[in-house]
């Protein structure tokens, strides 16, 4: 089956159920418990893609973003409304790393960090550029730092 499946280690991964399942409504599909308690392998949808999840195992070197101090990946979803996704996110226990505003790409958007340690960017289009428009605004944002 062709595509990307994202794959995270949570320091917890039965509470990091629970928590997409009420930030970001996501629907459990698996849980395979493993040694000490912890799960092994576990499967949630989150906005129609499915995210494995598993428990940190450091005897193993499986260690999350919390235990490593920070993550250079950020995961991305495309919502109908992201300022009611980041408001629940945030509800829920998500720290807001980026208040969400109009970014000159197009899409409304911001990002939030899950109580795991994980980044998730979230956005909505607001306005389809072409690649040129695109490239304009891209050189116009930037001299604007």
């Amino acid at each position: 089956m062709p595509g990307v499946t994202a794959h995270l280690v949570c320091a917890g991964a039965a509470k990091a159920i629970e928590f997409y399942k009420q930030a970001f409504g996501a629907v459990e599909m698996m849980r395979i418990p493993g040694e000490g308690g912890k799960l092994m392998h576990a499967a949630v949808s989150i906005n129609g893609a499915r995210v494995m999840l598993v428990d940190e195992f450091p005897d193993h070197h499986v260690l999350g973003p919390l235990s490593l101090k920070g993550t250079p990946v950020t995961l991305h979803l495309n919502v109908a409304d992201v300022d009611k996704f980041i408001d629940t996110a945030v509800g829920a226990g998500a720290k807001l790393v980026m208040p969400v505003a109009d970014m000159f790409w197009g899409d409304r958007y911001g990002i939030v960090e899950d109580p795991f340690g994980h980044r998730w960017s979230v956005a909505t289009p607001i306005r389809k550029l072409s690649e040129e428009e695109l490239r304009a605004a891209s050189k116009e944002a930037m001299a604007q730092r």
